[in-house]
Order: structure tokens, then sequence, then C-alpha cells
């Protein structure tokens, strides 16, 4: 019991690391000259322009934005409140506050990439980005870690709805 535990616990940890840096890093779409995340367009990997300046009017990657946030910290709640239901719960209850908690982490990290994977387009366009072709680039290695991460809160949402606290 005490190895599952142990992987249950890094797995949560690990899809939690997946939600930070797929929202902090600046690879969402990449180019020869630029990366973009959903904070900022990046040229020559100096010159950051914000995305909200340009988008202000667009309120997609505003929800991008927030949704990818809100995913993060469901994912820490979940994690600190199973750490709680592990010394709480008696034995043979099952953890289902976590299991909503993470279940919801996965509903949010996957309504932002997916609102990403339908309006990339539209947020690469005017002026600034079209001197730079910001269209011929593609999807960067922070957009495969949020698919990734909507995969394992998942999984570990339902890791924790069918698990029970034993000996």
């Amino acid at each position: 019991m005490l190895i599952l535990l142990a992987f249950i616990i890094v797995f949560h940890i690990t899809s939690a690391a997946f939600l930070f840096i797929s929202t902090i890093d600046s690879a969402w779409w990449v180019g020869k000259d630029f990366s973009t995340d959903i904070w900022y367009l990046w040229t020559n990997g100096t010159n950051p322009t914000a995305l909200n300046e340009t988008f202000s009017d667009y309120p997609a990657i505003q929800a991008v934005q927030a949704t990818m946030i809100l995913s993060t910290i469901l994912c820490c709640v979940a994690f600190f409140v199973f750490i709680l239901q592990l010394f709480r719960l008696k034995q043979g209850e099952r953890f289902v506050l976590t299991s909503i908690i993470q279940l919801l982490s996965c509903l949010c990290v996957m309504i932002a990439a997916s609102i990403y994977t339908d309006r990339h387009e539209e947020f690469h366009k005017g002026p600034y980005y079209d001197f730079i072709k910001v269209n011929s680039g593609q999807f960067g290695y922070s957009y495969v870690l949020a698919w990734i991460a909507f995969a394992f809160t998942l999984l570990s949402g339902i890791m924790y709805l069918i698990l029970r606290k034993r000996k």
C-alpha cells in the first residue's frame, strides 16, 4: 500500500509540474524567430510583447489564461486536500473530494487547450504578427504538455475516485 501511495503522490506532483510548465513557459506556438505562450509573443527570444495589449478586446486568450491558472490552482488544492484526507478519513472511505477537485482541474486544462487549439490563428493576426510571419509556426512543447497534463489529471482524478484508504 505504501508503494501505491508513493506512486499516486508522484503522479499528482508530476501533473502539477506539467501544469506549471505549460502555463508559464513560452512554447505554445513556436517558429523560426519567435515563440508565444499564453502571455507573450517573444521575438528573437528577448523582445516580449504582451498578448493582452494586442487582444484586449478579444476574450479568448484571457479565457485560456484564466482556465490554465485555475487548473494549476485546483491541482495544487487537490494535492493538499488529499494529504488532509489521508490522515482524516476513516479506513475504507474514498477520496471523493480530492477526486472532484482533480477532475475540475482536468476540465479547466481541457477547456484552455481546446480554446487555444480552436483560436490560435486569431491570436496571431495583425500588422506586427504579419511582419514576423507567426502563422508559419507550429505547436510547441508547452501546448503538448498541457494536453499531457489533461490526461494525467484525468487519470489521477479517476484513481482518487476508485482509491479506498486501506491499511
